[in-house]
């Protein structure tokens, strides 16, 4: 698979994150918080994951979401497994 570069994987998380989840697109900004800031619920995070999985074709670790927070915690962790 290719390597994406951060603004390439932030791109697409915004897309997924305004196309499936309705979130307005200024609210994606790096240090929005996904449960405060985007107001996602832990369904919304296990979709994430399974758009984030078919995105990186890697299957991702559910610790690694223990830890995530913000849009940015996001794009690093999947810069990690790509």
């Amino acid at each position: 698979m290719a390597k994406y570069t951060r603004d390439e994987i932030f791109d697409k998380l915004k897309n997924i994150l305004a196309d499936d989840f309705e979130i307005e697109p200024e609210k994606l900004v790096l240090d929005a918080n996904l449960f405060e800031d985007l107001e996602l619920d832990s369904i919304d995070a296990v979709d994430l994951a399974v758009k984030l999985q078919e995105f990186t074709g890697q299957k991702i670790p559910p610790e690694n979401f223990k830890q995530i927070k913000t849009i940015a915690d996001v794009v690093s962790a999947i810069e990690k497994l790509l």
